[in-house]
């Protein structure tokens, strides 16, 4: 992630992503802190569950750090306030950053039932809208369509996809009054709701810089760095087994074939876990068909049910 401007607020929270050559599924029960060495996290308590939650997503690792660092700072919060000591609220408004597929929205879902566990936010849910959602068809309706969904969102989390989209219509596009009506809804709805913005890296960088007041009123920014292949291939393992189907060895291969391709292909929109999930669901397809042509009339067993087979696994163009 790049460095943060000088312009940037000191509190805004900047991660440093590992090498992706890193082992990035391992060592979940340790964090480093400042100086460098490492500190045990909480296996009793409400973080244990959480940290359950968040095992279950590969890699993000430095994304889980962060999760974490959002937890001790509520959780200490808690003991001043219980301790006598000042526990001024703090600003949890988001900027989510990445590809589609590396987690925004599944992280977004964990933080808003976090913030409810831990007292910050009555509800817990997530609404999820876009540029439509939010824009309307002549003056004054977008305002109204904004603080509508705003108000859906109170004691929970409003996210934001492809936020950048609403500053691309220039000074008369209505895009620039949904950006308003939401700023002054951080303002109105002080503490009652998380706002996240989320999208491409560099468009939303862009999107930041045509606002100046934009940068200082979300404190909290997340990368999402693209998956390895290997961390593309536990995700479709994953995926596979939660359907109870099975990738054999030349099957996982094949898998590894294609990753490799459409990484080298669409360099800046790579879709990750989201191309993982449609050419399985593409390759389960494929399998019924193939069953039904080598069984006619029959059940097939148990083990060719669940086997996907190379012939199954194909590109999404072809």
């Amino acid at each position: 992630m790049a460095a943060a401007s000088s312009s940037r607020p000191s509190r805004q929270i900047n991660i440093v992503l590992r090498n992706a050559d890193q082992d990035t599924t391992a060592g979940y029960a340790s964090a480093a802190d400042p100086s460098g060495s490492l500190k045990s996290l909480p296996q009793s308590g409400p973080w244990a569950e959480w940290h359950k939650e968040l095992d279950r997503l590969v890699g993000l690792d430095d994304i889980k750090e962060l999760v974490y660092e959002i937890y001790a700072l509520l959780q200490i919060m808690q003991y001043r306030s219980e301790a006598s000591l000042q526990a001024q609220a703090h600003v949890y408004h988001m900027i989510f950053k990445g590809n589609p597929g590396t987690g925004k929205t599944t992280v977004a879902r964990l933080l808003a039932k976090l913030f409810q566990s831990m007292g910050l936010l009555a509800k817990g849910h997530l609404v999820e809208v876009e540029r439509a959602d939010l824009v309307g068809e002549y003056i004054g309706h977008t305002a109204q369509k904004t603080r509508d969904l705003v108000k859906k969102a109170l004691g929970g989390v409003l996210f934001v996809d492809e936020a950048y989209s609403l500053a691309r219509g220039g000074e008369k596009d209505f895009g620039k009054e949904a950006i308003d009506t939401l700023v002054k809804a951080m303002e109105d709805y002080k503490n009652q709701f998380v706002l996240i913005l989320a999208g491409y890296t560099l468009e939303i960088d862009s999107f930041l810089m045509t606002n100046p007041g934009l940068p200082s009123r979300f404190p909290i920014q997340m990368t999402f760095p693209d998956y390895s292949v290997d961390q593309l291939i536990q995700i479709a393992e994953g995926m596979a087994k939660d359907r109870e189907y099975t990738l054999l060895p030349q099957t996982i291969y094949k898998f590894r074939q294609l990753l490799v391709q459409e990484k080298s292909e669409a360099i800046c929109d790579f879709s990750n876990a989201r191309f993982v999930r449609n050419v399985l669901e593409r390759a389960i397809r494929y399998q019924a068909v193939r069953l039904l042509s080598q069984h006619p009339g029959s059940s097939p067993g148990r083990q060719e049910l669940m086997a996907l087979r190379p012939e199954d696994v194909r590109g999404l163009q072809h």
